[in-house]
């Protein structure tokens, strides 16, 4: 990854701090933003807005990281929560999407890392509202590797189970959670921001140069195993 301009959206905290820390030592060059503008370059996805400032004019790989846990039953979720949801997980993509598609066709080997959750292909309850979203994320990751093939530019997405972040801090909160958590994966634990992290780093490396549109069930098994 050396001298790669790698793009962050969310790269102050979890995920995708993490993930800025494995590319640094890597020695990319890194570009991160976030709605709160902590140690990065302030950006609200959740607004419109006409341009990203201080893109570099060739990007390398673009992650975006923003997300939501608003786990309610369904008859509780209002319209505005689920127009919320959509704004930050799947608006806010299209807009950092559109935003960086000029820098990224400028690279000699582009990738474009989304997330997804487990939540869309494994029946939760209680996750209507995020798995509608990201599974909105889902039809858009394969439709722009389509799209984008001709140009190179490759876009993957990685769908995790619960990991142990700052947006999961409220569920889990007390060592009787996070147990419990653990148990319902069929490895024994949650998932770590590191975890994702690396998973990460592959899908922008050259390791990943043929693999494109695909969903990364990263979940401790929870997906596909009982």
């Amino acid at each position: 990854m050396t001298g790669k301009n790698i793009v962050i959206v969310g790269g102050n905290s979890g995920i995708g701090k993490a993930t800025a820390n494995l590319l640094r030592a890597a020695g990319a060059n890194l570009f991160l933003y976030s709605k709160s503008g902590e140690e990065t370059t302030a950006l609200d996805t959740a607004k419109d807005f006409d341009q990203i400032p201080n893109l570099p004019e060739v990007i390398d790989g673009l992650i975006y990281c923003p997300g939501t846990i608003n786990l309610k039953p369904f008859h509780r979720i209002s319209i505005e929560d689920f127009k919320q949801e959509m704004e930050v997980n799947f608006y806010g993509a299209v807009r950092v999407l559109q935003a960086c598609l000029k820098g990224l066709k400028k690279s000699a080997a582009p990738s474009v890392v989304l997330y997804s959750t487990v939540a869309v292909q494994t029946g939760m309850g209680f996750h209507a509202g995020i798995a509608s979203a990201k599974g909105a994320i889902e039809g858009l990751t394969r439709s722009l590797a389509a799209e984008w093939a001709p140009s190179k530019i490759r876009v993957n997405a990685i769908a995790p189970s619960l990991t142990e972040t700052p947006l999961a801090s409220a569920l889990l909160s007390t060592p009787e959670k996070k147990e419990a958590s653990d148990k319902r994966h069929p490895l024994g634990r949650i998932g770590t921001s590191e975890d994702i992290a690396n998973a990460t780093v592959f899908l922008l490396s050259s390791q990943s140069s043929w693999m494109t549109g695909q969903i990364l069930h990263l979940d401790g098994g929870m997906s596909n195993l009982k």
